[in-house]
């Protein structure tokens, strides 16, 4: 025995040593070459303005890998240091990266539009480390475990951040309960429905038939529905809106064709659905989010009804209904139509009020671009143009410009951007610098302005459609870190596409 120790222990303290040779050798490197713009993935970001779940700190995080390994207040993180890199951004803001759950990228059939390298890289660029992909405006639709797979092959090291995915609702599978869950065991993130014409061929819209039908198959997977909250009204008694009278070129023509009372109608059938979702209901552990909500009135009202009684349930809004009010918008200038529409200044002010209180959850950008030519600029023309507003790399400096005069605080930021949508989505080791997290952090400076004009970096694959251009914004991202890896620096990308597509397990 002693004979085997003597022969043994040398061989395993040289296999030991040459195992811990290797492994810090190799920690200061990038798990895949070209991934990051920085040579090391053990690291430490410093700032006076580190935005952690405790509040705003002057410190430290340590990254080690894809996480957040440390977070030290103070300058104690001095004596912590050895060879590891330090990151010092001075007085910028050091948060978690921004989520947005509600973004059209259009790949795969429709990359013309935007597409998952020009749509990740301008998230990038924005802060935006996480975004899930709408099921609808690629072509096809996502809509089935087979379309799921083409959105994600589609998806592969073509994406600079990471990418999750809604599934779709649509007739056709709201009652097939096989194809449904097929949809949502293949990764699907929750899934995504509208209550009106979506203007994509394959994919029709759901009444409340089909949503309830929905939550009862999400129950079983606690995953979200997400829904497009409007419904088509009788206009005919309308007086205000004559054919051939109006001019479409004027916004005002637009904005009396979808009135608040298509979201109210659509909110109302919907609540009647989602009193399922109590504790103790038939669809307990399904959950039902109304995005993009425009109408701060009647349509709201319920919202805070429906959970008031425990109904689950959550509400978005966009920065374009938070930025712009319906007297702004010039005429014939379509860069500015989406649905639901941007309404007068005083809804805007009472959607200000809400966010603020608490009563509206979350936001998202709604990034929804097309090709120029279907917003139609020569004619102007409100009702035919393409609808959708291009955003996606201008997020934070629009929530931030336009919220400074509300007091709006950096928490608030994360609450709203990364926080709350990291939950929504079921992204747990995502929305907070905090040990144990992904280091999805962005690096930005509150106080520093520019000009959205032709010498701005834009990423976007069609910036001359993005509504914001010609604004003077300020907020400038300069850095944005996904998993450990600088993908972002100061207008320059990472040479290799290395976000992960996520999946739902």
């Amino acid at each position: 025995m002693d004979f085997l120790q003597s022969r043994l222990l040398p061989l395993l303290t040289l296999l030991l040593s040459s195992l811990l040779f290797f492994y810090f050798n190799n920690i200061s490197k990038p798990s895949h070459i070209g991934c990051s713009l920085v040579p090391y993935n053990h690291y430490w970001i410093t700032s006076k303005r580190i935005v952690t779940p405790q509040g705003v700190i002057s410190g430290a995080v340590e990254v080690k890998g894809e996480y957040i390994t440390s977070v030290v207040n103070g300058e104690d993180w001095h004596g912590s240091v050895k060879k590891e890199q330090v990151i010092d951004h001075g007085e910028a803001v050091v948060m978690p990266g921004l989520i947005d759950v509600h973004a059209h990228l259009d790949d795969p059939g429709r990359t013309e539009w935007e597409g998952f390298p020009s749509g990740t890289k301008s998230a990038a660029a924005g802060g935006i480390t996480t975004l899930i992909d709408m099921p609808l405006n690629s072509f096809p639709s996502t809509v089935s475990e087979e379309t799921l797979k083409l959105k994600i092959e589609a998806a592969e090291e073509k994406i600079y951040i990471d990418v999750g995915f809604w599934g779709g609702l649509v007739p056709e599978n709201a009652f097939n309960a096989s194809m449904l869950e097929g949809l949502l065991s293949a990764g699907a993130l929750g899934l995504k429905s509208f209550m009106c014409p979506s203007g994509i061929n394959d994919f029709p819209m759901t009444n409340a038939s089909h949503i309830k039908e929905g939550l009862s198959i999400l129950a079983k997977y606690k995953r979200p529905l997400l829904v497009h909250s409007e419904i088509q009204q009788d206009l005919e008694s309308n007086s205000e809106l004559k054919d051939g009278i109006d001019d479409v070129r004027s916004y005002s023509t637009y904005l009396k064709s979808r009135p608040p009372s298509w979201e109210e109608a659509a909110i109302r059938e919907l609540l009647t659905v989602t009193k399922d979702t109590r504790a103790g209901g038939p669809a307990e552990g399904a959950h039902l989010h109304i995005v993009h909500l425009s109408d701060a009135s009647s349509s709201l009202d319920l919202i805070k009804e429906a959970k008031s009684s425990g109904d689950s349930i959550t509400v978005e809004t966009c920065p374009h209904y938070l930025a712009f009010s319906a007297e702004e918008i010039p005429d014939g200038d379509t860069r500015f139509k989406c649905a639901p529409p941007i309404r007068d200044a005083a809804n805007r002010e009472k959607l200000w009020e809400a966010l603020l209180e608490g009563q509206i959850d979350m936001l998202s950008s709604d990034h929804s671009p097309s090709v120029p030519e279907l917003k139609l600029f020569d004619e102007g023309d409100f009702l035919r143009a393409w609808g959708g507003i291009s955003s996606l790399q201008f997020v934070l400096p629009v929530t931030w410009s336009y919220g400074r005069k509300y007091g709006v605080t950096l928490e608030q930021l994360v609450s709203w951007w990364s926080e709350r949508p990291a939950k929504l989505s079921g992204q747990e080791l995502k929305g907070a610098i905090a040990v144990g997290k992904h280091a999805d952090i962005v690096v930005w400076e509150p106080e520093i302005e520019f000009d959205l004009d032709e010498n701005y970096p834009v990423y976007h694959k069609h910036p001359s459609i993005s509504a914001y251009m010609g604004t003077r914004l300020s907020g400038k991202v300069l850095a944005t870190f996904v998993r450990g890896n600088l993908v972002f620096k100061e207008g320059h990308h990472a040479p290799a596409a290395c976000g992960t597509p996520i999946l739902a397990r």
